[in-house]
């Protein structure tokens, strides 16, 4: 629903919108947990922020973006779980240039390339259902070792915690990759009722291979999002392909 946001002297339209979430897994009294959020549309001064090489570079520029763009400036973007971010970055996309994306996608049965048009209106909300989630913390049973864990929603705050420690680790050396036990020791908040930071990092070092799978299908079975896959024509065929977020997304061609 459109309306007029006074900031300062000047006026700028907003519209109110949905998080994927419905704001079920923010805490009571955050400005979240009323499961929305005002975005103003683009203007020339968020379009500088999209410009700057230096946020570019930092890979900070649509933090940047949204932090200007959102109304209500008691909320952190950092505070956002993953999947109600990207419902926001659609939204704010489609508010500064419209729903139309056009941009290059590989056909996955030819491996052709083709330039496709997606609509970004049209992506829906993956919701959870309300039995499902109601805080952000969840219970388990593994079907292996049969222990009983709770999880969480990563925050942007975690992920980048867990980008930073990644970076350490690679400048220490080695050839294996630790992203899958990384996260998995940031996601996990109790083993057995137990919250030890050292018990949940042996649990995680230790977890059965079956029983990782299974914990990582229930995280993503229960993490509110926006679906980023739609059916288009290509070759004369219909075909699901993921929408890629290329350099087009947030600045398309002139």
């Amino acid at each position: 629903m459109s309306k007029e946001q006074t900031q300062e002297t000047q006026k700028f339209p907003t519209e109110v919108i949905d998080l994927p979430s419905g704001g079920k897994v923010y805490p009571e009294g955050s400005p979240l947990r009323s499961g929305q959020i005002e975005l103003k549309y683009m203007t020339a001064k968020e379009e500088d922020i999209l410009t700057s090489q230096n946020l570019i570079k930092k890979g900070i520029v649509l933090d940047k973006l949204l932090t200007s763009l959102i109304v209500d400036k008691s909320i952190n973007i950092d505070d956002l779980i993953l999947g109600d971010k990207n419902a926001v970055l659609v939204a704010a996309r489609i508010l500064a240039y419209g729903p139309e994306y056009v941009t290059e996608v590989t056909n996955p049965n030819t491996n052709e390339k083709h330039s496709v048009e997606f609509n970004l209106a049209d992506c829906p909300f993956k919701n959870v259902p309300d039995d499902k989630i109601n805080s952000n913390e969840f219970s388990l049973e593994l079907p292996v070792c049969k222990a009983n864990i709770t999880f969480k929603l990563l925050t942007g705050v975690e992920e980048k915690q867990i980008i930073n420690e990644l970076k350490s680790k690679k400048k220490l050396g080695g050839n294996i990759s630790t992203e899958m036990t990384t996260r998995l020791r940031y996601c996990l908040t109790s083993v057995n009722g137990d919250s030890d930071i050292q018990t949940i990092n042996s649990f995680v070092e230790n977890l059965l291979s079956r029983d990782s799978l299974f914990l990582r299908k229930q995280m993503t079975a229960v993490a509110p999002d926006i679906d980023m896959i739609q059916e288009v024509e290509m070759e004369g065929e219909m075909v699901e392909v993921d929408i890629p977020l290329t350099i087009e997304f947030f600045w398309p061609t002139a």
